[in-house]
């Protein structure tokens, strides 16, 4: 345990470390953004509006 709290200290002082878990950050932000518009509810997800899209390009061209 001591080691591994110890390779944390390096990890935190290291620059390279530190810009890597930065990026972790951020992707973990663009993933929870990208789930939450896929699987939001009614008619604000992103699923919906594509779905709707897609209906009216769809009828416009006489398809359905």
């Amino acid at each position: 345990m001591r080691k591994f709290l110890d390779n944390v200290k390096t990890f935190g002082k290291d620059q390279d470390g530190v810009v890597s878990f930065e990026y972790i950050i951020v992707a973990a932000c663009v993933v929870t953004v990208v789930i939450t518009f896929f699987t939001g509810a009614g008619s604000t997800s992103l699923t919906a509006a594509l779905t709707t899209g897609i209906g009216k390009i769809t009828a416009a061209m006489g398809l359905l």
